[in-house]
């Protein structure tokens, strides 16, 4: 492939992507691997890098909510710290990542190496291939949501500054919403190298304010004790498993990460979360923690309250930002899917431009994109507040979770 841009309409058989390893398929080391590093923050931490604005916040408000007091701030927090360690570190990050095909990360890829092409109707490989398809239309109906809830959640943030601009959410939202899509066509890189740096200082910043709360109150650190997560459901109960679906926002984006290796590779996704963005996360939950147990009338914007008060409306800009680009992360997963699908048979023959001379998974689809763009600003138009989007969000991302556990284990 030359240095410029390729552009194909995808004819590919579907042994192309048949389960078997790629043996060419090398990550990058040395500077590129930096450089690399660095634009995965713009496409692949986006999502679960915005979850300290509302994830702990979550667990003190709402229907199901716990009292901020010691036992419940030091179980939560527990709690979190694992969920990242299990869910993100050692399931995705070490080893789901693994199985990949090709390259191609994802749950259509992770249903290739398990079904390996030996489909029987009523077998054990046909009931995977629907689970299969099935989690896939679920990582599509993510990529609708999480633009729409990410985007418009920042930009409701206006509200906080007049009511006066509470009917121009939506339009403003349109708008960006508009200008994201159209940067598409750009590439993953190319975006990445836009959004990446802007994403290392959202992720430095979360850092710094996580360690400003720490020092108040250094005795949150025993949280990472998991007993803490054990007294935490002796003292709640019921209630304590019901707060479960509040502590699962921390991982959210943990699929789109899977999804999206095949723009980078995994050693720059691995590097990323284990140098910057794991420890950036963690010690901002901490901080949030600490500020609840010195101050519980902070549970109403515990992440906004650890700023100093000079900080606050340059934190906002910064968090709506990154909300933004919160999106990125399932628009290329989206992208990637959409290309295996069609080199294994599953969709019709797209017209794929290929950004990238180095990385076969970097991909633009113009009609997909459309598309994803539309059925985006149809769902702000409908749903009008991100709140309202809360809970399909999740069912989308946890069946797929579920669902990548399940094809797992063929796998293995």
């Amino acid at each position: 492939m030359n240095k410029q841009t390729k552009e194909q309409v995808v004819t590919e058989h579907p042994e192309q992507l048949s389960g078997e390893p790629d043996k060419n398929h090398s990550d990058p080391g040395g500077t590129a691997l930096l450089l690399s590093s660095v634009a995965v923050l713009g496409i692949v931490f986006g999502d679960i890098g915005t979850s300290p604005l509302y994830a702990f916040r979550k667990c003190f408000h709402g229907e199901h909510a716990v009292e901020p007091n010691a036992v419940n701030v030091l179980g939560l927090l527990s709690l979190i710290t694992w969920s990242l360690t299990i869910v993100i570190s050692i399931k995705y990050v070490s080893y789901v990542m693994r199985a990949d095909n090709r390259g191609e990360g994802g749950i259509l890829a992770l249903m290739a190496l398990t079904v390996r092409g030996h489909i029987r109707p009523w077998s054990r490989g046909w009931g995977l291939l629907i689970l299969g398809i099935f989690g896939a239309a679920l990582l599509y109906g993510d990529g609708m949501i999480t633009p729409a809830i990410s985007v418009l959640s920042a930009v409701e943030g206006m509200k906080m500054i007049t009511p006066a601009l509470d009917a121009y959410v939506i339009p403003v939202t349109v708008c960006i919403l508009f200008i994201l899509f159209l940067f598409q066509s750009g590439g993953s890189r190319a975006i990445g190298s836009f959004f990446g740096p802007t994403m290392a200082i959202w992720f430095v910043v979360l850092a710094v304010l996580g360690i400003m709360g720490i020092v108040m109150r250094p005795d949150v650190l025993a949280a990472i004790n998991p007993l803490y997560a054990v007294k935490f459901f002796i003292a709640n109960g019921w209630l304590g498993a019901l707060i479960l679906g509040a502590v699962f926002l921390v991982v959210t984006g943990g699929e789109a990460l899977y999804a999206d290796i095949g723009h980078f590779g995994r050693r720059p996704v691995r590097l990323a979360w284990f140098a910057l963005v794991f420890p950036a996360l963690l010690a901002n939950y901490f901080g949030q923690g600490a500020l609840l147990l010195n101050d519980v009338s902070a549970a109403s914007q515990p992440f906004y309250l650890l700023a100093p008060s000079w900080g606050f409306y340059p934190l906002l800009l910064l968090a709506t930002t990154a909300t933004v680009i919160a999106s990125q992360a399932i628009i290329s997963g989206v992208f990637s899917l959409s290309r295996q699908a069609v080199l294994l048979g599953y969709l019709p023959r797209l017209r794929i431009v290929q950004t990238s001379s180095e990385e076969s998974g970097q991909v633009y689809i113009p009609s997909l994109n459309w598309l994803l763009l539309s059925a985006t600003i149809l769902l702000v138009i409908n749903f009008k507040e991100s709140i309202n989007l809360a809970a399909a969000y999740g069912v989308a991302v946890s069946t797929t979770m579920v669902i990548t556990t399940i094809l797992i284990y063929p796998v293995i």
